[in-house]
């Protein structure tokens, strides 16, 4: 699972919460000195050739004191959802505690015509029609009792499985938890899910340096190797 994706003029980077002070030194090493603004709800970081990097704060005055709060233990909930299969549980602390799998058999597509196709297409639609309500389910059934107890909703898979979820009534109040990001996860087995919520306690750091100028500009920040 990559921990690095694209977004509208740049990319986003997950970096744990210990290492964010570390993140912040090195694209300062490579963009040159640079201003940090907090405000009530993120971090704005701009270099001086012009490269920016943000990302959001759960409260706090100064650097130490907001990567302090995002280091805090949180309980999550976690949808992982792909055509066919799902990973659904509660994780403190990056560990899960509960959680329900299970996979459907969703025959992929086929390119031959006629009567055939079409009957191949219904089926198709109902087996994915059947996977996604088994879904819905066990978040219905794992997430909503707990929702009281849980600080967030991280999501991952296909966004429109997930949108198809975001339809049922019985999940608004999930959704409303749900933080902007889709976490791009692979099929959702145990391990995946494990991942995920080692995943959601990053923080997501969001760089655009197409402003940049010098030899560093460009340079990929990925906030690994602290």
């Amino acid at each position: 699972m990559s921990r690095v994706r694209q977004v509208p003029g740049g990319r986003a980077v997950e970096v744990e919460p210990e290492r964010v002070q570390g993140w912040i030194g090195r694209f300062a090493d490579r963009h040159g000195p640079v201003r940090v603004q907090v405000t009530d709800t993120a971090v704005g970081i701009t270099a001086a050739d012009g490269a920016t990097a943000r990302f959001a704060t759960r409260g706090g005055t100064s650097v130490d004191e907001v990567v302090r709060r995002l280091a805090e233990p949180r309980r999550i909930g976690l949808v992982l959802v792909r055509l066919g299969g799902h990973s659904v549980g509660v994780a403190f602390g990056g560990r899960v505690e509960v959680s329900a799998t299970d996979r459907k058999q969703v025959h992929g597509r086929i390119r031959a015509g006629g009567w055939s196709q079409q009957r191949f297409a219904r089926r198709r639609e109902g087996q994915a029609r059947v996977a996604l309500q088994a879904a819905a389910d066990d978040v219905a059934r794992l997430l909503v009792p707990r929702l009281a107890r849980l600080d967030g909703v991280v999501l991952g898979g296909d966004r429109q499985a997930l949108d198809v979820l975001r339809d049922d009534r019985r999940l608004a109040a999930v959704f409303a938890l749900a933080e902007e990001r889709v976490l791009d996860v692979p099929e959702p087995r145990r391990a995946v899910l494990d991942e995920a919520a080692r995943r959601a306690r990053c923080v997501e750091i969001v760089i655009q340096d197409t402003g940049a100028t010098g030899p560093e500009a460009g340079r990929m920040d990925t906030g690994e190797g602290a």
